[in-house]
């Protein structure tokens, strides 16, 4: 949450008539700019419920992904296509769970290429903790119903599915 007043009036509502005067159709700016500017919120709000656990979203998600693996570990390489981050990123981020005894790397027993990481009992207990500090704020999204927030994630999975992120 801002600790600023708030405008007296919508700043991209007004973006968007002074841009169809002079450059013309809107729809799509506004569109776009208010989904960047709600991702700005959403992740304000998702960085202040997750700081007390001195997590960030990328490790919170990395933590989470392991608790939904069957085993509990995973290879580095799946993190990174599930996450959908560069394999440096990755690197970085079990870096520093690690630094934290969050996560353990280990040998793959089958493959010596591959690097499993596998989570650890204080990373399942922080992973908890966390989620219901996300939980409590609905991860920053507010103002919509639960049937318009399902609306929201189908409208956009299709931008999604069209720039080929699936």
């Amino acid at each position: 949450m801002s600790t600023r007043s708030p405008l007296p009036f919508d700043p991209i509502a007004r973006a968007a008539e002074i841009w169809a005067e002079r450059v013309g159709p809107s729809t799509t700016m506004a569109a776009v700019t208010s989904v960047m500017r709600v991702q700005q919120i959403l992740q304000s709000a998702v960085d202040n419920a997750l700081r007390p656990h001195n997590l960030t979203f990328a490790r919170y998600e990395a933590l989470v992904l392991l608790t939904f693996s069957r085993r509990g570990s995973l290879p580095m390489r799946v993190m990174g296509d599930r996450l959908q981050l560069h394999p440096t990123s990755v690197t970085n981020i079990v870096d520093r769970l690690e630094q934290d005894s969050l996560v353990r790397r280990m040998p793959h027993p089958t493959d010596r290429r591959t690097t499993l990481v596998e989570i650890t009992e204080d990373g399942r207990d922080l992973m908890k903790k966390a989620t219901e500090s996300v939980n409590e704020i609905d991860f920053g999204l507010r103002g919509i119903t639960e049937r318009q927030t399902q609306q929201l994630t189908e409208l956009l999975g299709k931008v999604r599915h069209a720039a080929g992120d699936f």
